[in-house]
């Protein structure tokens, strides 16, 4: 009974994982990066990076009316000098420039 739900969660997890099921001749690498330091980058600066760096940036609540030359990143997942791969995406918070509080 547990053998077809392990199979179908295997088949679900493997794809996710990378992990071909096939022969190790097809197996395609994909090459890993450093992820970039955005922190106190404008929004434009950060995006004109990851385009660079052939990953994804993902903005947290982006809107239209969001001023990307007037907003710096204050925050991203992964964090700068983390390994990942190309193709990978970056998430970013934002703060209005000048915003910054120094506890």
């Amino acid at each position: 009974m547990a053998a077809p739900v392990g199979g179908q969660i295997f088949s679900e997890i493997l794809p996710y994982l990378e992990v071909n099921q096939g022969n190790e001749e097809e197996v395609e690498t994909v090459e890993e990066i450093e992820a970039p330091d955005l922190l106190g980058k404008t929004l434009a600066e950060a995006q004109k990076i990851v385009k660079e760096s052939e990953i994804e940036l993902v903005i947290e609540e982006e809107t239209e009316e969001l001023d990307k030359q007037n907003v710096m990143v204050k925050e991203q997942v992964p964090k700068a000098g983390i390994m990942i791969k190309k193709g990978s995406k970056i998430y970013a918070k934002w703060e209005e420039a000048g915003e910054r509080h120094v506890p």
